[in-house]
């Protein structure tokens, strides 16, 4: 199975039709301080001429629920990404809001108590994945710089009883395959690491992340699973 992935931070659609272009599972939006801002009008302009395959997801960071609820409706998104100041029991009162079908992911950060927060998402059955960020001393997402993927795969990565878990935080086409190798994620999570500027997407990086990451879950497969694919192929001529 491929690894799923989320190109975030969109401000254009131009860059988030190069994002699908490139296969990417999901875009996001950023609705918080940052320079990839955007507002729900903004966002509205751009989902509509976005594939329907394609999750729209919008990032959230002490947002009240009212706020949330609005983005959605307006912005047409199909799921949110709740960062700091979301209840434990948002997820539920979202869904009953606007519906089942919205992806819900919750964000904890890298630290002592990161499996344990991350564990407990797991328990909910309103949360679709929880994704592990880095934070700093200025930011709590999108800061390019990535956790300790050795200490991570020990912990919130490892072990059966982990749920989905996305890889975020200092990613980038040169280093995506080896935090696929180490992490083994279910998602991956990109902003700064494909973009030319602050909240401007550079194609040939979005392209090369892409690429990299796809070929990594390839080669993690078991030889088993990548001849049936290959065959699978041949006889369909996909």
């Amino acid at each position: 199975m491929s690894v799923w992935i989320k190109i975030c931070g969109m401000t254009s659609l131009e860059d988030a039709l190069v994002a699908c272009e490139a296969g990417v599972q999901a875009v996001g939006f950023v609705f918080a301080p940052s320079p990839r801002r955007v507002t729900p009008a903004e966002v509205a302009a751009i989902t509509p001429h976005l594939p329907s395959d394609v999750e729209k997801i919008g990032v959230f960071v002490d947002a009240s629920i009212h706020s949330i609820y609005t983005a959605v409706r307006t912005s047409g998104l199909t799921g949110v990404q709740l960062h700091a100041g979301a209840g434990p029991d948002w997820p539920a009162h979202l869904h009953e809001l606007i519906g089942p079908s919205l992806r819900i992911l919750r964000v904890v950060h890298f630290g002592p108590n990161a499996a344990e927060e991350a564990l407990a998402f797991d328990q909910d059955p309103h949360v679709d994945g929880v994704l592990v960020d880095n934070s700093t001393a200025t930011g709590l997402g999108g800061t390019g710089v990535s956790f300790d993927w050795n200490a991570a795969r020990k912990t919130i990565f490892g072990g059966h009883q982990a749920g989905r878990r996305i890889a975020a935080g200092g990613l980038n086409p040169d280093n995506v395959a080896e935090a696929i190798r180490k992490l083994r994620p279910w998602g991956i999570d990109v902003a700064s690491g494909v973009e030319g500027a602050p909240g401007r997407k550079d194609r040939f990086k979005v392209l090369e992340f892409v690429r990299n990451a796809q070929a990594a879950t390839a080669r993690r497969q078991p030889r088993s699973q990548r001849f049936e694919m290959t065959s699978r192929r041949l006889q369909t001529g996909d």
